[in-house]
């Protein structure tokens, strides 16, 4: 039932959202720790983009429909369909994606 509610919010998000970016975690993943305080100082930079956290224990199927296999992985999204991806701590890959994406 969470796992119905969470898709239906999130697919909602997708639609009406222009920009939204899926933060993919795990809290067993050292990298997803150390990404941790630069993804909150990043969120803040663009209060523009809606960032998603998704725990891939908890919500399986959805990070099988985003191929999130390699931790962490962020999603980028825009009108729905997927338009990017960073995959690894990667900050400066990520804040470049989003400047890229940006319009």
């Amino acid at each position: 039932m969470l796992f119905n509610w969470f898709c239906s919010k999130l697919t909602e998000q997708i639609v009406m959202v222009l920009k939204l970016v899926i933060d993919f975690t795990a809290a067993w993943c050292g990298p997803c720790k150390a990404m941790e305080p630069r993804v909150k100082e990043i969120v803040s930079r663009y209060p523009e983009v809606v960032f998603a956290r998704v725990d891939v224990d908890r919500f399986m199927d959805v990070a099988g429909t985003y191929r999130a296999n390699t931790l962490p992985a962020f999603v980028f999204v825009k009108r729905g369909e997927e338009i990017d991806r960073v995959v690894g701590a990667k900050p400066d890959e990520l804040v470049y994606k989003i400047e890229t994406h940006r319009v």
